[in-house]
């Protein structure tokens, strides 16, 4: 399967405290069940599971049966311990489930999203999970401390957005007639330029994160260039010591400069893709998200013929 195809992961507001987040991760059924409203079924009344050994033990007191009061006891004591296993994870999981529904506007499922939103969300993922990945991430030369915490907040505003943009465009689906009478498509335009303006700026914010990840996937890219050179530079003088003892005089210097130079070039290659990498991460950054309006408008007529694609 093509990954572009994939559904997006889960996302969970930064913001929450870590323990919170782990929680709801380690979840995701939970998490589904409260977005429709399920509940946890609860388990039989304790007193029905001792229904079978209580029945045996009797049995043994009234048969004068030794060995019907034992496997009595026996099985009351396997019940017992299938009760208290059963009960912690009753427990366990209505924790969890009370837990979902206070954070309910705090994550954001893939099944919260219509294929669109699906699709942009999932491109937004994996550019931060190559800039996060890469090893000029990793060896702090891109801002590693303001990415972990940026990257994070930009794909849950992104996200937070573009479930809010599908449940309008369902509804909108549900509301407004497919045949509307004639003059009224003038009436829905304003609204229809108001959605694609907001579908538009959450396409840029994803194409600057894809633009931030390949100047980070080229930088990366000689950044190994580099690596292995300054292997080879330690071996400079060995290099130019062959060159001067095997070659003319005249090549030789020739030669000894390029290898000079060579090393140098590739430095400031790789500052220049750095330099790129941190100035195109500013442009995106330095941009946060606002505040949507109290009460949106509805989803356009238009914006519904475009469904699979939204327009842009």
């Amino acid at each position: 399967m093509d990954p572009r195809a994939l559904p997006p992961r889960l996302v969970i507001d930064p913001s929450l405290p870590p323990e919170t987040s782990a929680e709801l991760l380690s979840s995701p059924h939970i998490l589904r069940q409260t977005r429709s409203g399920k509940r946890v079924s609860t388990t039989s009344h304790p007193a029905l599971l001792f229904l079978v050994p209580a029945s045996l033990v009797c049995l043994s007191v009234l048969t004068d049966r030794p060995w019907v009061f034992v496997a009595g006891i026996g099985a009351g004591v396997i019940v017992l311990f299938r009760w208290i296993a059963t009960d912690n994870t009753y427990r366990s999981t209505r924790r969890r489930l009370q837990l979902a529904q206070t954070h309910a506007d705090r994550y954001v499922l893939p099944e919260d999203l219509d294929h669109p939103c699906q699709m942009l969300l999932h491109r937004a993922q994996n550019a931060v999970a190559a800039i996060l990945g890469s090893h000029v991430h990793r060896a702090g030369l891109i801002d590693s401390i303001d990415n972990q915490v940026s990257l994070p907040e930009e794909i849950w505003q992104i996200a937070h957005r573009l479930r809010r943009l599908s449940a309008m465009h369902a509804e909108h689906r549900r509301i407004v007639p497919r045949d509307l009478p004639p003059g009224m498509e003038e009436a829905f335009k304003p609204y229809t330029t108001a959605l694609d303006a907001a579908w538009t700026s959450l396409t840029r914010r994803v194409r600057h994160l894809e633009k931030y990840a390949k100047q980070v996937i080229k930088a990366d890219t000689v950044y190994h260039t580099h690596a292995r050179l300054e292997a080879m530079a330690a071996r400079t003088p060995d290099y130019q010591q062959l060159i001067a003892d095997t070659v003319r005089d005249d090549l030789a210097r020739r030669h000894i400069k390029e290898l000079s130079e060579q090393a140098a070039h590739v430095r400031r290659q790789f500052e220049e893709s750095i330099g790129q990498a941190r100035q195109t991460a500013g442009e995106l950054l330095s941009t946060p998200f606002t505040d949507p309006p109290a009460r949106p408008p509805e989803w356009p007529r238009d914006a519904t013929r475009r469904a699979s694609g939204y327009g842009a």
